[in-house]
């Protein structure tokens, strides 16, 4: 499946890590309401609610990145045209490695997470997984945050209650295995979240970063976009976001730029 010529229908959301489809609620109404088929397919074994997950994390434990993308990309395989896709932080590189296997018609990377390759690692980034890197048991556990871990990687810029009613709302544990092999990727010659910088005919992908994110900065996602040589490859920093960027208020601005954007790609 290559990019389409006609507009797309259809939006693909790809949650990240220490969320479920639940994190897109806003945006997929949204989209929904401009006309628009919107699929949030979970990741393979989490298709159930965020408090089922919370009291029994045993499938967060048995996720590998590579099934995870299997599972991705044979779902977005079966559809009858490519769709828009859009990942928010793991999701942002699962919509880079879905593109680099030649899927959808465009792609948004949200606050992502690098691909292999890129270098940038800011302090805060190591202080907002330390909780799951500190231990390496964790690698085959699910590991929660506390609210106040959750508060500084996820919504350092929203006040406590805020703060508080998105992790009580959305978090969920999340697999060490995928923070273990992300954070190990550029040592790994057959890491997962490889891609193709200089591949020829990938669709037009878009970078959206917060200026005030700490677990993924925008400096990494800068770097990230810069290691691109080829195609439509685009950078949007936005000023005062944290890493819930979706659901953040003044979220409809960032999702309205980010659909306008895959409709009508430009570098």
């Amino acid at each position: 499946m290559t990019a389409a010529r006609t507009k797309p229908d259809t939006i693909v959301l790809i949650h990240g890590l220490w969320m479920t489809p639940r994190s897109w609620e806003h945006w997929s109404e949204r989209f929904k309401s401009r006309g628009f088929k919107v699929l949030a397919p979970a990741y393979p074994g989490l298709e159930v609610e965020v408090e089922a997950l919370r009291n029994d994390p045993s499938p967060i434990e048995k996720l590998t990145i590579e099934h995870v993308a299997h599972h991705y990309e044979a779902f977005i395989r079966g559809m009858e045209s490519p769709p828009i896709l859009m990942g928010h932080s793991f999701g942002g590189a699962l919509v880079q490695m879905m593109l680099d296997r030649g899927l959808g018609a465009a792609g948004v990377a949200i606050d992502s997470v690098p691909t292999k390759g890129v270098l940038r690692l800011p302090f805060t980034t190591i202080r907002a997984t330390l909780p799951v890197l500190s231990n390496p048991a964790n690698r085959n556990r699910a590991v929660p945050f506390t609210h106040e871990q959750f508060h500084y990687a996820f919504t350092n810029t929203l006040t406590e209650e805020k703060s508080r009613a998105a992790y009580d709302r959305y978090h969920i544990p999340a697999p060490g295995r995928f923070v273990f092999d992300g954070a190990l990727a550029n040592f790994n010659p057959h890491a997962p979240t490889k891609v193709d910088f200089d591949k020829e005919d990938r669709a037009p992908l878009l970078f959206i970063a917060g200026a005030a994110d700490n677990i993924m900065p925008a400096a990494v996602n800068k770097s990230n976009a810069r290691h691109y040589n080829t195609g439509i490859v685009a950078y949007k920093e936005y000023a005062g976001r944290c890493h819930f960027t979706v659901g953040q208020d003044g979220w409809e601005e960032v999702a309205d730029y980010a659909l306008a954007w895959a409709l009508n790609p430009t570098a």
